[in-house]
């Protein structure tokens, strides 16, 4: 059962399937594929920056990803994942990489869109 102010697990899986979340969802599954683990994170995060400390990683400010370039980058002690994540509502690019040393790195336009996303599932918690 959760506590005041988190999500079951039950409520997290479903948020997450939501058109919305898609790009948020990615991120995390690779990030890692335990459910339990992203639920428990998000539970005690107060930020997208925190949801991704809690799971391990540091994220990393870049002013531009190219997504093809990063994608020629891929191999162990580079780049691990390359989410080249497209919100179709703002008509945005807000590519993700998540790195071998334990770095996720986004350009300050893509952080902040999953930040404003962190607090709206949060936020949508609240009520559920």
């Amino acid at each position: 059962m959760p506590t005041a102010g988190n999500i079951s697990l039950r409520q997290f899986e479903t948020a997450l399937s939501r058109e919305r979340c898609k790009g948020l969802k990615a991120i995390l599954d690779r990030l890692t594929p335990d459910l339990g683990e992203q639920c428990e994170a998000f539970n005690s995060a107060t930020s997208y920056e925190d949801l991704l400390k809690r799971l391990g990683y540091r994220l990393v400010l870049t002013k531009q990803i190219h997504v093809q370039d990063a994608f020629s980058r891929m191999a162990p002690g580079g780049i691990r994942a390359v989410l080249p994540y497209h919100d179709t509502s703002t008509q945005s690019s807000l590519p993700t990489l998540v790195n071998f040393d334990g770095t996720v790195s986004a350009t300050p336009k893509s952080a902040a869109f999953f930040e404003e996303l962190v607090s709206w599932l949060k936020a949508e918690g609240q009520t559920a």
